[in-house]
């Protein structure tokens, strides 16, 4: 490809809608355009990024026994209906009606069209297993778009869904499956982790998210340092419990505590530790008004909240349900006083708590010196707030540590959610009519690409996994008014190309320095300058955009080297695109 030739329009600036770094890079480096709210314009070297993520997720599929399918993006509300999600999926689903007035919608996921179409063809367990695929537009009413790519309206998205005759055959397609993903992202060059998740709205119960380590990642998992266990925060148990203590019971007392609401004014005031003070949060669902009570120095998790009171719809009450149901207003209500009038859960590590604060349910006041079974009944315990580095690994008990990720796949055991719901069954052996077990697994490209830049990058632009960078190499030729160089830097360019190297000959008249900056921005990894050096001693420089380290070659040398340094560069990643 000829950079003169190449609709490639770079930008000195990003423009001020963009917030994070993939956004900026992808919008200076030409990849992508924005249109509207949400919704991109993929330019060439951008789709060439999309497509070569695209041809190893094809690979790979098609490796772990998955067939590619195309599904209509406009769904039918009947389908939505039938599966109970038209109501329950909220305003991200985008309805429309046709000419005729039916209802219609823009599909954000596809488990209701697979399913319809697998009910209508499949009757026996001999047509079982069966795992179909399609990377596809999808589309999600989002209230917010931002952060470019990782958060649009509009995307394009690998969506597999597996069917099987039972619970132990959808495990052997999961792990097939969940090998595929590990296989894609290692060669797509990323550095990731598979991590136990909520199932979310697509329902199932069981499921893994792939996540990109970065630190401008939305999602906060919790990694092991001494084994593999990963999990999203919304999901890793917290374990840690305080050692009982030995002191005696204080007498309980309230204190004036004016104007002073939140954990680190209370904490402030009074001179105490925040794990001393129990937060009183009360959330709202269909069955009533909930009370949840953490440690001043945690976090509730809604999540777990939710799985542990088995309803989907719980959320923080406001200021006129929390004055209902605890007498007082929020930042001062406390848990002395509510037994038998609202449900009460505390979370695990209030156990051993003693002489602790709480409000005192009266505006201005707290309470001093509050313990179990004396001041207030024993409550419900569950784990029901956010792991901290604090407490120790679920798995092996080993050391834990935060860390932020991108979202870039996630693979769900679904069950028979949808097959019960859409009556999508097969007849067993034993001519018994069961509910097909499903299995689905999605991955998001163009947000992998987004997500490859956010972890590879630098002062100077992206820096690109070999395999998914638009280009692998990219031949500058430092002035096209010298014969001699032209010529040099086109036969290195057929002789890399022949090799099955992708080029990028930038022919332009431009000056050397516009050239070396443009090189940088988009990140190619390999960049071969064809110089004054040619004219002192026939060598051309070869130079690795990661690492920065460059080399002088002959010019019979070049095309060989720049070969085994992308082999190189892709073997230290576990992956290679060269053979």
């Amino acid at each position: 490809m000829r950079y003169s030739k190449l609709f490639l329009p770079t930008l000195k600036e990003a423009p001020a809608e963009a917030e994070i770094v993939s956004h900026r890079l992808m919008l200076r480096a030409g990849m992508i355009r924005r249109l509207s709210s949400g919704l991109y314009s993929y330019l060439p070297i951008g789709l060439r990024s999309l497509m070569k993520v695209e041809k190893i997720v094809r690979e790979e599929m098609g490796r772990a026994g998955a067939q590619e399918v195309l599904l209509p993006m406009v769904q039918p509300a009947e389908l939505w209906q039938e599966s109970g999600r038209w109501d329950r999926y909220g305003k991200e689903l985008l309805r429309l009606k046709d000419r005729h007035g039916r209802d219609y919608c823009l599909g954000p996921t596809h488990e209701e069209v697979i399913t319809d179409l697998v009910r209508r063809e499949v009757r026996s367990y001999k047509d079982l297993p069966l795992n179909l695929y399609q990377i596809h537009t999808k589309f999600r009413d989002e209230i917010r778009p931002r952060f470019g790519l990782m958060r649009s309206r509009e995307f394009v998205m690998k969506d597999a869904y597996s069917f099987d005759v039972d619970d132990e055959a959808l495990e052997i397609t999961y792990q097939a499956m969940y090998g595929a993903y590990c296989r894609i992202f290692e060669r797509c060059g990323l550095d990731f982790r598979p991590v136990e998740a909520d199932t979310g709205s697509i329902g199932g119960h069981a499921s893994h998210e792939f996540m990109v380590l970065a630190e401008t990642g939305e999602d906060q998992i919790a990694c092991c340092t001494q084994c593999s266990y990963a999990a999203n925060v919304e999901l890793a148990p917290a374990l840690g419990l305080t050692a009982y203590s030995c002191a005696d019971e204080e007498d309980m007392r309230r204190v004036h505590t004016p104007g002073k609401r939140s954990v680190e004014e209370v904490i402030a005031f009074l001179n105490v530790s925040p794990s001393s003070l129990v937060k009183t949060l009360v959330f709202i669902c269909k069955n009533g008004p909930i009370v949840a009570l953490v440690r001043g120095d945690h976090s509730i998790n809604e999540v777990k909240l939710k799985r542990l009171v088995g309803i989907e719809d719980v959320a923080l009450a406001d200021s006129a349900t929390v004055v209902s149901a605890t007498g007082c207003e929020p930042g001062f209500a406390g848990p002395v006083g509510l037994a038998g009038r609202t449900r009460i859960i505390a979370d695990n590590a209030l156990k051993t708590l003693k002489n602790f604060v709480v409000g005192a349910n009266e505006p201005d006041w707290h309470l001093l010196g509050v313990n179990w079974g004396r001041d207030l009944p024993w409550p419900e315990f569950a784990d029901i707030r956010f792991i901290t580095p604090d407490d120790p690994c679920p798995r092996c008990g080993g050391r834990v540590e935060l860390k932020r990720g991108i979202e870039v796949g996630h693979v769900f055991k679904l069950g028979t959610k949808y097959s019960e719901a859409l009556h999508a069954v097969y007849i067993d052996d034993s001519g018994k009519e069961r509910p097909i077990v499903m299995g689905c697994y999605g991955i998001g490209i163009g947000r992998t690409v987004a997500a490859a830049v956010e972890q590879n990058h630098d002062s100077l632009g992206i820096v690109f996994p070999a395999p998914i960078a638009p280009f692998d190499c990219v031949i500058s030729i430092v002035d096209m008014t010298d014969d001699a160089m032209s010529f040099v830097g086109e036969r290195i360019c057929s002789e890399l190309e022949a090799k099955g190297v992708d080029c990028l000959l930038d022919d332009r008249r431009e000056r050397p320095g516009v050239k070396f900056k443009d090189a940088d921005l988009i990140g190619i990894p390999i960049r071969v300058t064809v110089g004054r050096r040619l004219r002192e001693d026939g060598r051309v420089e070869i130079k690795v955009r990661a690492s920065g380290e460059s080399v002088f070659l002959s010019v019979d040398d070049a095309a060989d080297e720049v070969f085994k340094m992308l082999k190189d560069i892709c073997s230290s990643r576990r992956v290679c695109s060269f053979k």
